[in-house]
C-alpha cells in the first residue's frame, strides 16, 4: 500500500491499516505516525488559509503492523488560529498524541529575519548514500539518506551530530506534490544526534518531538532536503536536540526539537 493511499484512507474515515515496510525496530517508525497524525490534522482542518505553525508529538507506546484508529479533536477555532488535537489508538490504548496549531495570515509590522544559515554540503551526488543492509531498520528502505558532515550512527565517535540529505526513494514513491504530511513523515528518518557516539548498537528513541513549520513546502516528492543537527544536552538517560530542515534553495522549512531516550 501506497503512502498516498494510505493518507488518503485517513481522510475517508478514522480506522486505517498501518502499511507493511516502516518498521523501526518493535514499533513503526514514528515519522510515519507523525505523518498520519498530520495527514488527518490536514483534513480535519479543510481550510487553505490557515496552514500548519506548530505541531507537538508525544509517542506514548509502540505502534504495530495492524489496524489503527486515528481520532481528532478541534480544541478551538479562532479567526486566525485553530488548535486540535489527534490521537493514534490500537487496542483501545492511545499510542501517539499530536497537538497541533494552524493559523492564517495576519498583517503586522514585525519582521525578524534571523534564521541559521544553511550549511554548504556537496550536492547528494558527490555523495555516498547511507548504506541500508539488514541490520538496519526496515524504514531506512522509504528513503535516501545522504551523509554530508560528521560520524555514522554506532561507530563510538567523539564528537555527536551530523548533517546531509534526505528525500524520498523514488522507486518506492511515485512522484507528486509534497504535502506536509510528507515533509513529517520524511524528516525523522535522522536519527538522534547522539548515536555517533555510540560504540555498539544501542537503542535510541524519540519521547517528544516539536515541529515549528516556517516556509511553506512548494516541493516533489522525489526533491532533496538538506539536514543538520545539534545535540545541546545529554545525561542521565535522555537527550536533547534541535535540527533545521532546509530545501535545496537553502530557504529553512522547518525546525525541530526532541528528547529522546538514550538507552547507552
Amino acid at each position: 500500500m501506497s503512502l498516498r493511499s494510505v493518507f488518503a484512507a485517513i481522510e475517508q474515515g478514522e480506522w486505517i491499516q498501518i502499511p507493511t515496510g516502516w518498521l523501526q525496530g518493535r514499533t513503526i517508525y514514528g515519522g510515519l505516525v507523525a505523518g498520519l497524525m498530520m495527514q488527518k490534522a490536514l483534513s480535519v482542518i479543510a481550510d487553505p488559509d490557515k496552514r500548519l505553525l506548530s505541531a507537538s508529538v508525544t509517542f506514548v507506546g509502540p505502534v504495530r503492523e495492524d489496524r489503527a484508529r486515528i481520532s481528532a479533536e478541534i480544541l478551538r477555532q479562532g479567526k486566525s488560529v485553530t488548535t486540535l488535537e489527534v490521537r493514534l489508538w490500537q487496542d483501545d490504548a492511545v499510542q501517539s498524541i499530536l497537538l497541533a496549531s494552524f493559523g492564517a495570515a495576519r498583517e503586522s509590522t514585525i519582521q525578524v529575519q534571523q534564521e541559521p544559515v544553511a550549511p554548504d554540503y556537496p550536492a547528494p551526488a558527490q555523495l555516498n548514500y547511507l548504506p541500508v543492509h539488514q541490520l538496519m531498520p526496515e524504514c531506512y528502505q522509504q528513503f535516501e539518506v545522504c551523509w554530508a558532515e560528521g560520524d555514522y550512527p554506532c561507530t563510538g565517535s567523539q564528537q555527536s551530530d551530523f548533517g546531509g540529505w534526505c528525500r524520498y526513494t523514488p522507486e518506492k514513491h511515485a512522484n507528486r506534490d509534497f504535502t506536509v504530511a510528507d515533509l513529517v513523515t520524511l524528516m525523522d528518518i535522522w536519527p538522534p544526534g547522539v548515536l555517533p557516539l555510540f560504540k555498539t548498537l544501542s537503542p535510541a528513541s524519540s519521547l517528544t518531538w516539536h515541529i515549528t513549520y516556517v516556509h511553506p513546502i512548494r516541493h516533489q516528492v522525489h526533491d532533496w532536503f538538506k539536514y543538520k543537527v545539534i545535540t545541546e544536552h545529554a545525561a542521565d538517560g535522555y537527550s536533547t536536540e534541535t535540527a533545521h530542515l532546509w530545501d535545496a534553495e537553502n530557504r529553512l522549512i522547518a525546525i525541530s526539537r526532541q528528547t529522546v531516550t538514550v538507552f547507552a
